[in-house]
């Protein structure tokens, strides 16, 4: 189906490579002047803030890294603020912090919030009415763009793979109530691009309009440069009742690093973790599009920070393929107006390692329901054992190995509340002995 009022994708780039040559060749900016202006943009989220909390642990919990820390002791203290730039710290426990993303959305992950942070204006900046994407049945992203659609009056179709569960519960609960879904068969799932585009087009019927959002991206991009005309804009805003975006499953492409590149310029304020201070961020990694955004973040800025990614999902390999190409349509989307920050980028920005006790991805292991029972109990903090639980323990080792006078820990908590409801129905047993716990 051709799209209307849009330039061609090649068009565009001769445009915006034309333009840059003559206006943004001579004119360079610092780091912080080139995030600023990467920046000036509509967010989903009114503000980038994040609660900081503090997690003070017992000298038995860092020597037993990846346990289920029975026994142990940990006490949450929350730090809105830091004087001076300067965390305020009690060295006679070790401890490390935490930027509580799980408290952006009660229904939208952290990690998902942050990736639709840019993406979802630009989707109302041209008149969408529905929004075509995919994912696993218990998929946080498509729970995320089902509410964020939802809210903002539009609609979304969501294509998860395999059969519908016998109890809606979980994301899978949210998606249905808040989005249309269609279960697909895994024979078909696994041409997703082929699955999403014929899905649009039955949407679309014979009036409406598809487009993926990489050619939305490109326009916004031309039009900032003054390659799209108003005319055109206009005409594809009128001419089909029914306009239809595809997002890839995860959200994880390039515009969905803007949103942590935003966190990080938030969190980098002198009176919150400060730009002079050492640290080691870090994260659990799924795709991996949430570290990469944190390590572009610091690189842009020249922070002394290290972004340390607990691997979940592919193996080493995998995930360095997945950094180089972000890494690579980052600077081909928005690097020409910076000169020094990309000087050694491709050498790689994210420390990926192995979680403390490897496994194939969505498994969970004997103790580890138990483990996330202790630390909400102990600390407020509910973490969940597939992905979060990972960041946690890494957290402790880190905080360990930095303990004599060394960087400073900040794990950053991506969400996952309500991942724990689906883990619940497929992991009965681990679930059920938590019934002995609470009366032991």
């Amino acid at each position: 189906m051709k799209v209307e009022g849009f330039p061609s994708k090649s068009t565009i780039s001769a445009i915006k490579r034309g333009f840059q040559s003559q206006c943004v060749s001579n004119v360079k900016l610092d780091g912080e002047d080139f995030v600023s202006k990467l920046l000036d943009r509509r967010w989903t989220l009114p503000h980038p803030d994040a609660k900081i909390h503090q997690v003070m642990l017992s000298t038995s919990e860092v020597s037993q890294p990846g346990r289920a820390f029975s026994g142990v002791s940990f006490f949450n203290k929350i730090n809105p603020y830091f004087s001076h730039g300067l965390m305020d710290k009690d060295d006679r426990e070790p401890s490390f912090f935490i930027v509580r993303d799980d408290l952006l959305h009660p229904l939208i992950n952290g990690n998902k919030a942050r990736k639709l942070d840019g993406l979802i204006p630009l989707v109302e900046d041209h008149s969408v009415t529905h929004v075509v994407t995919c994912g696993g049945c218990q998929s946080a992203h498509a729970a995320a763009v089902a509410v964020s659609c939802s809210e903002r009056g539009l609609k979304s179709d969501l294509l998860l793979r395999g059969e519908q569960p016998e109890i809606l519960t979980g994301y899978n609960l949210m998606s249905t109530i808040y989005g249309n879904v269609t279960y697909v068969p895994r024979s078909l799932y696994a041409n997703r691009e082929k699955m999403l585009k014929s899905h649009a087009d039955y949407l679309a019927g014979s009036s409406g309009n598809v487009i993926w959002f990489d050619d939305i991206l490109e326009a916004s991009l031309s039009e900032n440069y003054g390659a799209m005309s108003f005319l055109q804009k206009d005409a594809y805003r009128s001419d089909h009742p029914r306009k239809i975006v595809i997002v890839n499953e995860g959200a994880g492409d390039v515009v969905a690093l803007l949103g942590l590149i935003r966190l990080v310029q938030y969190l980098s304020q002198n009176h919150i973790l400060g730009k002079e201070r050492p640290l080691k961020l870090v994260v659990d990694a799924g795709t991996g599009t949430t570290a990469v955004g944190l390590g572009l973040g610091a690189k842009c800025l020249g922070l002394p920070w290290e972004v340390t990614a607990v691997m979940l999902a592919d193996t080493i390999d995998g995930y360095r393929r997945q950094e180089k190409r972000l890494i690579s349509d980052f600077k081909r989307h928005f690097g020409l107006q910076i000169h020094h920050c990309f000087d050694e980028i491709d050498r790689g920005l994210v420390h990926w390692v192995e979680r403390c006790h490897p496994r194939k991805f969505g498994n969970v292991l004997e103790g580890e329901v138990e483990a996330c029972q202790h630390i909400a109990q102990q600390t407020g903090i509910l973490v969940d054992p597939v992905y979060t639980l990972a960041a946690w323990e890494m957290s402790t080792v880190l905080r360990e190995q930095e303990a004599e006078g060394g960087a400073t820990v900040v794990m950053l908590h991506t969400g996952g509340t309500l991942g724990m409801f689906g883990l619940a129905q497929r992991y009965k047993s681990y679930f059920s002995n938590l019934k002995a716990g609470l009366s032991n």
